[in-house]
């Protein structure tokens, strides 16, 4: 289990590291300490303070867009591949920049320092790391309040069961509602109080965007203690995430601080946009400090639970794989750094989009699964888990494909109205994957109804009865029915992607049938072996665990095939019989079977006292309770059949279901040997009375005589 986390876990993980560029900076903190050299004329802090206003700048950035969108090349321009030089000029100019930001990155904190002063002026001294603290207080006790509260449901939620799947399903709901409803108690103490009082705008912008960070840090937080449960073994709680309990917490911590150093990273970078920090200087600061998303994400990777036994190896050692994902880490961080942002984004999703489905599909499964899994040993699937794991995976896979799109500045809503032959491609390619998630769920459904219908068949009912005959109908049907529906949305989603891509299925179709034509006279036998079996199961001739005789071939039929039928004979040999070749069906398992019996006693033993005696011992092993269930009329004596040479052949028979006449016949035979021994009825045995002549004194004479010639002859051997 641990083995199926490290490669469901790591990769989520991958993405938040990967976007390591939003980072919590310390500006605020030298904005503060900073103040202006010479005092500066009130006309240019006017418009100082015009610059830090958030309209003002949205109105700026506003202009600028349009201005950069009217500038734009066209979309086949922009999505033609840059040459190498371009590449490198590019590149140059980006560590230009920022080598440029270096330079003024002073002078840009004594400036945003500057507008930053000015409003704490105007706010009285306040500094906003008060402020931050004063609200983050406000909203910790709006949040014991609600713990307070909320103590009946705490109480509940510990004593909640997860047995079955809809207690399992209430129970997270009622734990993901509390734990958003005690985030937002917090956010309503904290940001919601703030916004009750004027602040000036810089100070606002400042405090709010902190605070709203810190909300996103608890949601985080909350969320993974869901998921992930690390004290659920303790609490009696329910781990959605099917992970041992130290990989548990180890992930729960680990991915909280990701996130939350991504909130704060977001929150400052922006702000220093608001106080007028040029584009290059925020990358700066975000290169610089996402050196810390980067050393979380090691430090995770390498500090991880191994998961592994005593002894247990596997295929790449556990070093070599930190080593692996380490440089992964720093080559995503290297691409983000230089501005390869397309690179940068397909390596993310490479590594992110797996993982994330293999978690998907892990998740589900724990959370739908039954209780009859867990008593059998093994999992069964369920229409509702199938239709919300495969839904889960068809949105992480569009989701990844817009994402990769916006990313690669492909827009999607202008590539519909172009006609270029890439563009075509890529529209069929599109519609193409679409087809083929839908049929890939269709597939999982029908897979999944016959599946757990075979399981149910599994169960052996009472012999001859109705509900078993229906039982291996079942157990006959289901699989080839599975096998032809297979084939028969592989071939649906094949037509129609081709389709999607704009080939004209029309005469690939006539050319398949008439390629069909021919290889039906050229496979003039294994097309009757299809129709034939088709035949023979819709006359319902035999099914699986049956045993019949065709011909000279006769065994219990173990499975089927399109073309062909498996018998295995009663003494272990197997034969695979093409249904062409089979004729004539003999089932000896269906309803009933006698089962004749013959025994020979002497020409002096009395009949009536022997069939007196059978029909006891009939009797008797029709009330046995081993063979009373199988025996349908008990064992009794038809009477003499013939006159032997050596006595009298008396024969029996007995009706019992098929397959179990076997044993009783045994059984009857032995007490019928030693019922007659004991009554005194012989049974005849064959004899052979060999004479020379008449007299019998000749007779001796003769043998007397060839005993002399034998003695003599071997006294005078030569």
């Amino acid at each position: 289990m641990l083995l199926l986390f490290k490669i469901r876990i790591f990769r989520p993980l991958f993405t938040g590291a990967a976007v390591a560029s939003v980072l919590l900076s310390a500006s605020i903190a030298v904005a503060q300490s900073v103040t202006p050299a010479s005092p500066q004329p009130e006309s240019v802090q006017r418009f100082i303070g015009m610059f830090s206003d958030p309209d003002v700048q949205r109105f700026l950035q506003q202009q600028s867009e349009a201005a950069k969108t009217a500038a734009e090349p066209p979309l086949e321009t922009r999505n033609a591949d840059p040459s190498f030089s371009e590449f490198t000029m590019r590149f140059r100019a980006h560590a230009s920049s920022l080598l440029g930001a270096i330079q003024s990155f002073p002078l840009e904190t004594m400036r945003g320092g500057a507008v930053l002063e000015r409003d704490i002026r105007a706010n009285g001294g306040t500094r906003p790391i008060f402020l931050v603290a004063a609200f983050v207080a406000v909203g910790l006790a709006a949040q014991w309040l609600f713990w307070w509260i909320s103590a009946g449901w705490r109480s509940w939620m510990t004593r909640a069961p997860y047995e079955t799947v809809l207690e399992r399903v209430i129970a997270l709901a009622a734990r993901l509602l509390w734990a958003a409803c005690y985030v937002l108690s917090f956010g309503l103490g904290s940001i919601g109080f703030f916004l009750l009082f004027q602040w000036p705008p810089a100070i606002r912008e400042i405090v709010v965007g902190y605070l709203f960070a810190i909300v996103v840090f608890r949601l985080a937080s909350a969320l993974f203690d869901v998921l992930l449960a690390p004290q659920a073994e303790e609490e009696g709680r329910f781990r959605v995430v099917p992970i041992a309990k130290d990989a548990a917490g180890h992930w729960a911590k680990r991915l909280g601080y990701l996130v939350g150093w991504f909130a704060f990273g977001w929150v400052t970078i922006r702000l220093l946009g608001t106080l007028g920090f040029s584009v290059p200087a925020r990358q700066l600061v975000a290169y610089a400090l996402g050196l810390v998303l980067l050393i979380i994400g090691i430090e995770a990777v390498w500090r991880r639970p191994s998961g592994l036994t005593a002894g247990q190896t596997t295929r790449i050692g556990l070093r070599a794989r930190n080593w692996l994902w380490t440089v992964y880490f720093a080559s995503v961080w290297l691409l983000w750094v230089m501005g390869a942002m397309k690179l940068f984004w397909i390596a993310v999703i490479c590594a992110a989009l797996p993982g994330a489905i293999a978690l998907t599909k892990a998740s589900v499964d724990n959370i739908l699964r039954s209780s009859e899994d867990e008593g059998d040993g093994h999992k069964r699937g369920t229409v509702v888990s199938v239709i919300v794991e495969r839904g889960i995976r068809a949105a992480l896979i569009v989701g990844a494909i817009v994402l990769l799109a916006d990313a690669l500045e492909v827009r999607l809503t202008q590539m519909t109205m172009q006609d270029s032959p890439l563009l075509r491609l890529v529209r069929g390619l599109l519609s193409a994957g679409i087809i083929l998630l839908i049929v890939d769920l269709a597939w999982s459904v029908v897979k999944v109804l016959i599946d757990r219908k075979l399981d149910d068949t599994e169960t052996v009912l009472e012999v001859g009865s109705e509900r078993e005959r229906r039982r291996t109908r079942l157990r006959t049907l289901l699989p080839i029915l599975r096998n032809f529906l297979m084939i028969l949305f592989v071939a649906i989603a094949i037509m129609m992607a081709l389709s999607s891509l704009g080939v004209e299925i029309g005469p690939l179709i006539a050319g398949a049938g008439v390629v069909g034509v021919a290889i039906g006279f050229g496979a003039q036998t294994v097309v009757k072996d299809v129709i034939s079996g088709m035949f023979y199961l819709l006359d319902d001739a035999f099914r699986i665990g049956e045993y019949i005789q065709s011909g000279s071939y006769k065994g219990t039929v173990e499975s089927f095939s399109l073309r062909s039928v498996k018998l295995r004979h009663h003494r272990g040999a197997v034969y695979i019989v093409p249904f062409s070749e089979l004729g004539a069906v003999q089932n000896m398992s269906r309803d009933w079977v006698i089962e004749k019996m013959t025994i020979t006693v002497t020409y002096d033993s009395d009949i009536e006292k022997a069939r007196k005696i059978i029909k006891k011992i009939g009797q008797e092993l029709f009330e046995d309770p081993e063979f009373k269930p199988t025996t349908l009329e008990p064992l009794k004596m038809q009477g003499i059949d013939s006159l032997g040479d050596s006595g009298l052949l008396l024969r029996m028979k007995v009706m019992t279901l098929p397959g179990q006449q076997f044993t009783l016949k045994r059984r009857a035979l032995r007490m019928i040997h030693e019922a007659f021994h004991e009554n005194g009825i012989k049974l005849a045995v064959p004899t052979v009375q060999v004479s020379g002549g008449k007299d019998d004194a000749v007779a001796a004479a003769a043998q007397q005589t060839l005993a002399a010639h034998n003695a003599a002859a071997v006294a005078n051997p030569a």
